[in-house]
């Protein structure tokens, strides 16, 4: 009898390390898109544009503490996607995506209402993927394009 008690609290121990160590290890791909908003209406349009080039951000900070415990940063592709490479569990963490900068003078501020995109970055949240999509993240040209007025109306948003 003592063997088998000492047989299971061995495999028992080695779970546990084995757990922990697999969440050092863990590794995420955080995804999204990057676009240009012309109609300063911070949502897409049909006149939006994928947005090359841009920046974004992907901070994770300890929800007790508040203290940064991930920083990464990454540029969006030809095509306005871009993929952050996660280490780690951050199941104790609150990560956010943000917009950094814009490749274009003319479409370089930042959207308000569409700031971040919250990430969870934990093998305990029920999702059987390392691939984590964030919602498109955008940054709004200067002045509205001459086109939003009818984009805007054909959508049967007259309040804007």
């Amino acid at each position: 009898m003592a063997k088998v008690v000492g047989l299971v609290s061995a495999i028992c121990i080695i779970l546990a390390i084995s757990t922990v160590a697999h969440g050092r290890d863990q590794v995420f791909n955080i995804e999204g898109d990057v676009y240009c908003d012309p109609c300063r209406v911070q949502f897409q349009t049909t006149l939006s544009q994928k947005l090359p080039g841009a920046t974004v951000r992907l901070v994770c900070t300890d929800e007790v503490t508040r203290k940064v415990t991930y920083d990464v940063e990454g540029v969006s592709n030809a095509d306005g996607h871009y993929s952050l490479k996660v280490v780690g569990d951050h199941e104790n963490d609150i990560c956010d995506v943000t917009p950094v900068k814009s490749p274009l003078p003319q479409c370089s501020d930042p959207m308000t209402d569409v700031l971040k995109s919250r990430i969870v970055c934990t093998d305990n949240s029920g999702m059987h993927t390392a691939v984590r999509y964030a919602n498109p993240l955008g940054f709004m040209t200067n002045n509205i394009h001459a086109q939003c007025p009818q984009v805007l109306h054909d959508l049967d948003l007259h309040d804007f």
